[in-house]
This record gives structure tokens, sequence and C-alpha cells, in this order.
């Protein structure tokens, strides 16, 4: 698709819905989902179900915005066709420097030294981190990040290089 053209005009209540992560343990990563991004758990698969069938789906106020399944053998690979990273956009700098706190609690690592600029001279940005499998996820505001150099000049943060 070229920029600024439209494809299918017959979609004009088109919005996101949920996006479902492959994970390798579905307890593990609910515990970090609902941790970090406070999550409600509002559906999952009945205790005993096989581990390739094993699922949780996540929501925050009534929206389900992420479904974890547990059908990966191996972590995240940066390397392979599929999901870049996830993002989610929350309203003040100082929600991101909360969530920072959280995830430096529990010993994540980042890809960049905390809040970061999306670019140079953004006023835009976030924090750059992996889930337990090494999904990429970001979380941002769109104002608050100004002041600091964007870690990579030439491409967008987000790009986690």
């Amino acid at each position: 698709m070229i920029m600024g053209t439209t494809s299918n005009g017959s979609l004009k209540s088109l919005r996101g819905g949920h996006v479902g992560v492959n994970v390798t343990d579905l307890d593990r990563s609910l515990d970090f989902y609902v941790r970090v991004f406070g999550f409600d758990m509002v559906g999952s698969s009945a205790p005993g179900t096989p581990p390739g069938r094993r699922h949780a789906f996540l929501a925050r106020e009534g929206r389900i915005l992420v479904t974890l399944w547990q059908q990966a053998d191996v972590p995240y690979a940066s390397r392979a066709a599929g999901m870049h990273h996830l993002s989610f956009e929350v309203d003040t700098i100082e929600e991101v420097q909360a969530a920072e706190r959280v995830l430096r609690e529990i010993g994540t690592p980042f890809q960049y030294d905390g809040v970061v600029p999306h670019a140079e001279a953004a006023d835009s940005g976030g924090i750059f981190f992996s889930d337990p499998d090494g999904t990429r996820l970001e979380i941002f505001t769109a104002h608050g990040a100004s002041g600091q150099d964007a870690p990579v000049e030439s491409a967008p943060t987000c790009g986690f290089f």
C-alpha cells in the first residue's frame, strides 16, 4: 500500500482489536503482563488443558487487549517474520516512569536506559523492554520525553536497534 492511499473504503469502522502473543510458560507470562500493565484476566483455559492449548485473555476496563497462548517451544526471535514489537500508549510521562519502576523492581532488562524520545527532538517517547520470552514491548506517551538525545539518530527508537 502506498502512503496516503486507501485500499478498502468499505472498512469504515476499523480499529485495533486484541493481540495474541505466543509464550513458552503461561503462568510466568501471565504474572508479568498483569503486574506490568495492570491487566485483568477475564478468561482462561480450564485447569488440565494441554500445554499447547492453554491461554489467558487480558483486559483493561473490560476490553480484551492481549491474549497469551502457551504454544511456543522457543523464545521470541527478532530475526523471524512476525510481530516486531507490541506498543502501548499512556497519557502521561509519569505513567511511563511508574511502569519503568515496576520493571526495574522485577529485574527486566531495557533496550535503552530509561525513558527516551522516539526520535531526535521528539516530545513523544517511552521505555523499550522485553517480556520473559523476549517479545519486544514499548510503553510510550505522546508528550514529555523531550530534552534527551534519541538513542538512534538515523531511525525510529522503536526499531529496537
